[in-house]
């Protein structure tokens, strides 16, 4: 048990993935894995461990934003054994064709957010996605044939974040704006761990095309399948340490 998490030691499988929202939490432990065991409710973050094709998989709620998710992440990583996290999330598309509920991975993560300057180096670090889990969740999405473009995403500490700043990351080749991959990625770096975001667009912030709020908690399958089978395919791997 920890400050935030009531789970005993075992209750979590080798592979967390990740919502920011307890209620998608919830959504994907019921319609996704077979046997699913509530495992911590702790402040109403709801975290679940079940079986999916006979893989054992958990889900666990996040929050929101960077230091919320940090908290969980560094938890999960630091006392309950867990060796990959995705990131199963929600944001906003940072080009006019991306459509609503498609797939984005990201392979790194800009952010506006201090996190890195906790780290001390004196140099900036880039957030970046563990290869394996990414290789994996690519060829994945491939396999079922969900287009799934991969490259940097922007995670903002503000959702009610400047237009401008988000147009100027898209000419940067940004794909999307969401608000915790970096932290995710900060924290599987210091734990030397694994965790890949992968998030569907619930809005786009150029074309201003928008879900409402109870689309995003139950409109995202095609990104739940590909962590799901990333997952699986990652039971059999060793750990990244």
């Amino acid at each position: 048990m920890t400050p935030h998490i009531e789970a005993a030691r075992g209750d979590f499988a080798k592979t967390v993935l990740m919502p920011g929202d307890p209620n998608r939490s919830a959504y994907i432990a019921e319609h996704f894995l077979e046997a699913p065991r509530l495992v911590n409710n702790l402040r109403g973050v709801q975290g679940y461990t079940g079986y999916y094709k006979d893989v054992p998989v958990s889900v666990m709620a996040s929050g929101m934003g960077i230091p919320s998710l940090s908290i969980y992440a560094h938890e999960l990583y630091t006392f309950y054994d867990v060796e990959n996290i995705i990131r199963v999330g929600s944001a906003g598309a940072l080009r006019p064709e991306m459509k609503l509920g498609s797939v984005v991975a990201a392979m790194s993560a800009c952010t506006d957010s201090n996190v890195m300057s906790q780290l001390d180096l004196g140099a900036t670090f880039a957030p970046t996605a563990d290869y394996t889990l990414l290789e994996i969740a690519v060829r994945k999405a491939r396999e079922i044939g969900v287009s799934m473009p991969v490259g940097p995403v922007y995670s903002s500490d503000l959702f009610y974040d400047d237009l401008n700043r988000a147009e100027k990351m898209a000419k940067l080749g940004v794909l999307a704006v969401e608000m915790e991959a970096a932290g995710l990625y900060v924290a599987a770096a210091q734990t030397q761990q694994r965790a890949l975001a992968i998030c569907s667009i619930s809005d786009n912030v150029i074309t201003g095309v928008a879900m409402d709020g109870r689309e995003r908690e139950t409109a995202f399958h095609d990104m739940i399948i590909i962590a799901l089978e990333t997952a699986r395919a990652m039971d059999k791997l060793p750990a990244a340490r």
